[in-house]
């Protein structure tokens, strides 16, 4: 199958110069190269990349882990996942989230969050697929020309047994009124 064919190993300084084909779509956030060194950094084992066998990049994913234990709020965070337009709908996207949630179990994390833009409708119903659930809406969180909403996804992990992290709130927030 397609996905045998691909390897997913840790994203290293070295594909940040080989990556920039994943990241010509407009619905993608790129950063500055001191915000991947940042992330490569602090949590190397949060970010990976899918590579071709013949070593073109075809996706990555960047994350984290944050928040507080003794609030049960300990997590996983996706920051970015990018997946290039001639390899979309063939399951990198879920092995790259699949990844990510697999050490944030090891890290002991209560679940793996998420920001998605609310028009971005075929990757909201992905995670939702993946079984994230939308935990409550932030106001204004996307600045540009025109500023957006996102959609905060949640998913449980093991940690929590009663999947409280998911309970969603009522009332939308503010980006300044989020936790980190």
């Amino acid at each position: 199958s397609f996905l045998k064919m691909c390897t997913l190993r840790e994203f290293s300084c070295d594909d940040l110069f080989n990556f920039n084909t994943v990241n010509l779509d407009p619905l993608t956030e790129t950063y500055g190269i001191s915000f991947y060194l940042q992330y490569l950094a602090k949590w190397p084992e949060f970010c990976f990349v899918a590579e071709s066998p013949s070593g073109k990049i075809m996706g990555y994913i960047l994350g984290k882990a944050e928040g507080s234990v003794a609030q049960e709020l300990w997590h996983g965070h996706v920051t970015a996942v990018s997946i290039a337009s001639e390899f979309r709908r063939r399951g990198l996207a879920t092995e790259l989230m699949s990844s990510l949630e697999e050490v944030s179990e090891q890290k002991k994390c209560f679940f793996v969050d998420l920001f998605v833009r609310v028009s971005n409708t075929r990757a909201v119903e992905m995670y939702r697929k993946l079984d994230y659930v939308v935990y409550r809406r932030v106001l204004e969180y996307y600045s540009g020309q025109k500023s957006e909403d996102a959609y905060d996804m949640r998913k449980a992990l093991s940690r929590d047994v009663g999947k409280r992290s998911e309970v969603p709130l009522k009332d939308p927030v503010r980006p300044e009124d989020l936790e980190w």
